[in-house]
This record gives C-alpha cells, sequence and structure tokens, in this order.
C-alpha cells in the first residue's frame, strides 16, 4: 500500500468513525446496503454533519465565519482533488467518482447559511431549507446508488426528493421542543410554538404522509444494491412518524420522542422478512 493510499483509508475510516458516532439509526442502514455503496454514503454523510454541527452545537466560535470556511474548503479539496481535512477529502473523491455536482452542494451550503440567523419560516423559505438540507442529501446518495446511470437517476430523483424531505420534517417535528428553546427555530410555516395546535400538527402530518407515500415507488425502483438499506431507512422513519401522529400536540412539545432499540431490530426483521416475500 503507497503512503498516499494508507491515506485514503485513514479518511475513509475517519468519515465512517463520524457517521457510527453521530447517529446509529442511520449507521445501521447503510450497513444494510451492499458493501460497495457503504463508503461513499459514509463520505456523504461526514460532510452534512460536519456543516450541521457547525451551525447547531458550536455555540461558543463563530458560526458564519466557520461555515463559511467549511464551504470554501469543500469547494477548494473539490477542485485540487485532495484536502488536509479527512472529511472533505472523503466527500471529494466520492463527489468526483459519482459527479454529484456544484448544484447540489451549493443549494446544501445555502440551507446551513440559512440556519445561521434565527428566523420564522415563511412556505418560500421553508421549501428552500427542505430542498438543501435534505432533498439535496437524498439525491447525492441516489448518484451514488445509480453509479452513473443517468436514466434511472432522473427517473428515480423525485422520489428519492420526496423521501429526503419527509425524514427532514419528522426530524423537525420530533425535535420542535430542542429546535425552538436551544436554537430559537421554528422551521414550519404559518407556525408558533407557544400556539402550536392540534390542528397545525395534523396538517403538518398529512404533508409527511404525502411524502411517505411519493417516496416508496421509488424505493421499489432502487437498484437491488441499495434497496433494502433504503427500504429500511423508510420503515425506521415511519414507524416514528406513525408514533409521532399518537402522540398529542403539547406532548411532542414537551418531550423528544424516540424508537427503543428493540423497536429498531424488530423493524430490520420484519423488513427482512418483507424484502425476502418481495412485499416492499
Amino acid at each position: 500500500m503507497s503512503s498516499f493510499q494508507l491515506y485514503n483509508q485513514v479518511t475513509a475510516d475517519a468519515s465512517k468513525e463520524t457517521t457510527l458516532r453521530y447517529s446509529s439509526s442511520f449507521s445501521l442502514a447503510i450497513k444494510l446496503l451492499h458493501a460497495d455503496l457503504r463508503q461513499p454514503i459514509y463520505d456523504i454523510y461526514g460532510l452534512v454533519r460536519f456543516a450541521d454541527e457547525i451551525v447547531d452545537t458550536f455555540h461558543d466560535f463563530d458560526k458564519a465565519a466557520l461555515l463559511d470556511q467549511f464551504k470554501k474548503d469543500t469547494y477548494t479539496a473539490i477542485e485540487q482533488g485532495v484536502s488536509l481535512n479527512p472529511i472533505l477529502h472523503r466527500f471529494q473523491l466520492t463527489y468526483r467518482k459519482y459527479n454529484i455536482g456544484y448544484d447540489l452542494v451549493n443549494a446544501f451550503f445555502k440551507s446551513m447559511e440559512m440556519d445561521l440567523s434565527k428566523q420564522q419560516y415563511d412556505a418560500d423559505a421553508y421549501q428552500t431549507y427542505i430542498y438543501g438540507s435534505a432533498e439535496v442529501v437524498g439525491l447525492m446518495c441516489l448518484h451514488v446508488f445509480c453509479d452513473g446511470d443517468k436514466t434511472t437517476y432522473e427517473q428515480l430523483k423525485p422520489s428519492a426528493q420526496r423521501l429526503g424531505s419527509a425524514f427532514q420534517k419528522v426530524n423537525f417535528l420530533r425535535d420542535i421542543k430542542a429546535d425552538y428553546e436551544g436554537l430559537e427555530r421554528m422551521y414550519f410555516p404559518n407556525c408558533d410554538f407557544t400556539n402550536f395546535k392540534e390542528e397545525d400538527k395534523q396538517q403538518i402530518e398529512a404533508d409527511i404522509q404525502s411524502d411517505f407515500s411519493a417516496a416508496l415507488d421509488g424505493i421499489k425502483a432502487l437498484p437491488m444494491k441499495a434497496r433494502f438499506g433504503v427500504y429500511v431507512a423508510f420503515k425506521y422513519y415511519y414507524t416514528l412518524y406513525k408514533k409521532i401522529k399518537k402522540t398529542k400536540h403539547h406532548s411532542i412539545l414537551q418531550m423528544r420522542i424516540r424508537i427503543p432499540d428493540y423497536k429498531k431490530l424488530l423493524i430490520l426483521a420484519n423488513a427482512s422478512i418483507r424484502s425476502q416475500l418481495n412485499l416492499f
């Protein structure tokens, strides 16, 4: 193994470890993908996770300056084909191999920049944020899943966006208390945390259900290497969504809804059976 191959492996370990340490649920879904797909998805997650950490947790630092530098370093890594930041080095390798595209990276950083200011989102800003923070992440992953097959990518693109959108909106509902109290954010348009009603929750849930329904057909059409892992992620989030739906609006304002580990294992077992019987 050459020195540069060793560097590539060390950086691969860094993006994988980042994923494992920050998200047990997402890590489980990645492990269910074909082995060829796992590292590129770790690489995408590493970029997304670090940018998100800047805007969500680096409260004692100049977040705007850090995010701006991280964005510049990302573009430099892509242009030069190398970076001494292990997370960015891995991302640029995956970006180049799968032709991810500047438009997706630009949209992602635009949404991260929106998080730097405390704001109430209107419908347009909400959709812009959802697209950049979630839908484009689904599209980056879809580039990997399709491995250069542009026809399949274009066919599955709408479903990938709807799945990313559903995941993000479920996260918003689950984290509504933490986002408002810790970060002074309310993502849902025309909603007020201090006067959040059951009708507001039901409208949001109907929107999420629409996204999930639109995404499922796309999951069924994914290349075999990706299908099962994505389906398990779908089932996990859909189970979380159903649990939130059964919870009264005043309760989600007071606590974070979770799926216990034993239930995650049941989701995996059930998804495995349905996959073997082709009952997606």
